[in-house]
């Protein structure tokens, strides 16, 4: 990996840029993986959406942004929308695991 600073052309720029964006969407996989399992610890639909962790969960990321010099309306968003998916996607497994 090189520097931003280090980067010589937009060549190397955009490796870079998608070099992380790679391990930024593997990372969210690994997210994932964890969400399904937790689906086998809630016991019920109240549980899987988790309205008060959600709600915690996005505080935390608006700080994180902030420290990092990033939007903390975007990061919110962007958290929003990734939970969202994937709470639809644990209540599925949650249901079927309910059956």
């Amino acid at each position: 990996m090189k520097t931003p600073e280090a980067c010589e052309n937009m060549a190397d720029i955009r490796r870079e840029i998608d070099d992380l964006d790679a391990q930024v969407v593997a990372l969210l996989g690994k997210r994932y993986a964890y969400v399904k399992a937790a689906s086998k610890f809630k016991t019920n639909e109240g549980a899987v959406k988790a309205p008060e962790r959600l709600q915690a969960m996005l505080v935390q990321r608006r700080a994180w942004a902030e420290a990092a010099g990033l939007s903390p309306d975007v990061i919110e968003k962007m958290y929003r929308d990734l939970v969202s998916y994937f709470i639809a996607e644990e209540m599925r497994e949650w249901k079927e695991r309910e059956k």
